[in-house]
């Protein structure tokens, strides 16, 4: 957690520190980030990171949060704006595009998300990904709970079962328009936005099929 001190500073030097470390990690990783180079391009001395995190965990968990606090602003139209008139696979479909799009146009984010789900040290990567994901489940949860009250999503449906699933898809989504070779045998990447969205829809079709209710025969 960043220190009294840390909250104590004008916000234009917080976001100055904190744009430097998503810049600085995001390029590269934890292990190898450069805590010299965050304190450069910041405007800071070193000493002072030192002043505003109790280390360099520290400041890279409080990085990851705050970028999946950026990443969650962006996307709550789509978490809050499922009210049950459409389909949800379409507005799954449609929250995906925006995904997509969004971290497109957000290097940052980008380089963020994949330094937070590629780091190899396991201690680390926990550290992260526990609180990062509680803020994605803090908005898919009511998502999907709202998509069952809908009778889009069986009432019996595992939904902890398609959280999961979904806190797997969307790192990957995240990244493979912009990592060679993690795109499979249904592109996403380089693709016109039509192609794009059919592919989507061939994605989240079996996604969804053990968790909608089944069709009368």
């Amino acid at each position: 957690m960043p220190t009294t001190t840390w909250n104590r500073l004008p916000p234009d030097r917080r976001e100055r520190v904190l744009v430097a470390a998503m810049d600085e990690f995001g390029t590269h990783g934890y292990s190898t980030g450069s805590l010299n180079v965050i304190a450069r391009e910041a405007g800071v001395a070193k000493g002072s990171l030192f002043q505003y995190f109790s280390g360099k965990l520290d400041l890279f968990t409080y990085v990851a949060e705050q970028t999946s606090f950026r990443i969650y602003a962006h996307m709550q139209p789509w978490l809050d704006g499922y009210d049950g008139t459409s389909a949800f696979r379409v507005h799954l479909v449609e929250a995906l595009e925006a995904w997509l799009a969004y971290f497109a146009t957000h290097p940052l984010e980008r380089g963020v998300t994949a330094a937070t789900n590629m780091e190899m040290d396991p201690a680390v990567r926990d550290a992260v990904r526990v609180p990062v994901n509680e803020i994605y489940l803090a908005g898919l949860r009511p998502l999907l709970q709202r998509a069952v009250e809908a009778g889009d999503l069986r009432k019996d449906a595992d939904l902890e079962a398609l959280l999961s699933l979904l806190l797997v898809l969307l790192p990957h989504l995240a990244l493979l328009p912009h990592a060679p070779g993690l795109d499979g045998p249904i592109p996403l990447s380089g693709k016109h936005p039509q192609v794009r969205r059919e592919n989507l829809e061939r994605i989240v079709t079996p996604l969804l099929a053990d968790f909608v209710p089944k069709e009368e025969p």
